[in-house]
């Protein structure tokens, strides 16, 4: 394990957590990433002020760690563009179908004790360890 890194995982986690705690104290509102970039698109005076300064957050937050850390992390190399690409639309797929993704029901739903995001995450988790494996045997990219 050469990349284990306890106390920045840590860090991280307290800070999504701290910040989804936030969010549903001070907004009332779930910590969804792609529920709350999904609800740019529509527009809402009243509601784009807070979606926005969290968004804008998420990439100040790593851009200070990769500021503090002295260098961001590598691209994979040799990984096919279009398998991004179609990696991206089924995610977005995804979380339409699963009315949400990875942060809101395995962040905040799971510390909900919500059964619904804990099927949600269950699936996510299976799902994705699935796709890893079909995409190693297929495509042998690791």
């Amino acid at each position: 394990m050469e990349n284990f890194t306890p106390y920045t995982a840590l860090a991280g986690g307290l800070l999504i957590g701290g910040a989804a705690s936030l969010l549903l104290w001070l907004n009332g509102r779930i910590a969804g990433v792609s529920t709350i970039a999904n609800g740019l698109l529509a527009w809402k005076s009243d509601d784009i002020a807070w979606r926005l300064l969290f968004l804008v957050g998420l990439i100040a937050g790593a851009g200070t760690y990769y500021l503090f850390q002295g260098a961001a992390p590598l691209p994979r190399a040799g990984f096919p563009g279009w398998l991004l690409a179609v990696a991206g639309l089924l995610v977005g797929f995804g979380t339409s179908f699963g009315s949400g993704c990875t942060s809101g029901h395995g962040v905040c739903g799971l510390g909900r004790l919500s059964e619904r995001s804990l099927v949600a995450t269950g699936a996510f988790l299976v799902t994705g360890i699935a796709v890893a494996s079909i995409t190693r045997q297929f495509f042998g990219i690791y």
